[in-house]
């Protein structure tokens, strides 16, 4: 079947944490992710998290080369409009809860940073 397991981002970076953290953390989680042997699925992002796929993010070069290695970035469209970035994303897909929903359903293992 393949690898099912799904990335979940809530936050502009990594845990509970000052801004600046969170976001070294995210950049040192994803790097060393591009180096493992095994990808994950998919990366979802919601709430505070669709900042991470919105232009000046930390970790875009990382989004972009994980999407070019066959990793579905989903992002919360509601959650785009609450913060004001739809025109702002640079990289992923754009969908909706249904389409978040749908994703954990089918996900073997799903972790949530």
């Amino acid at each position: 079947m393949g690898n099912t397991t799904v990335l979940l981002f809530t936050r502009d970076g990594l845990g509970s944490a000052p801004s600046e953290l969170q976001q070294t953390l995210a950049v040192k989680y994803l790097s060393l992710t591009l180096q493992s042997a095994e990808l994950p699925a998919k990366i979802l992002f919601y709430t505070e998290g669709v900042k991470l796929a919105c232009k000046d993010s930390p970790v875009m070069d990382l989004l972009k080369e994980l999407e070019n290695r066959g990793v579905e970035l989903i992002l919360c469209s509601t959650c785009l409009d609450y913060f004001g970035l739809k025109d702002q994303v640079e990289v992923g897909i754009v969908g909706s809860m249904a389409d978040i929903l749908e994703t954990f359903q089918k996900a073997e293992k799903v972790i949530s940073l």
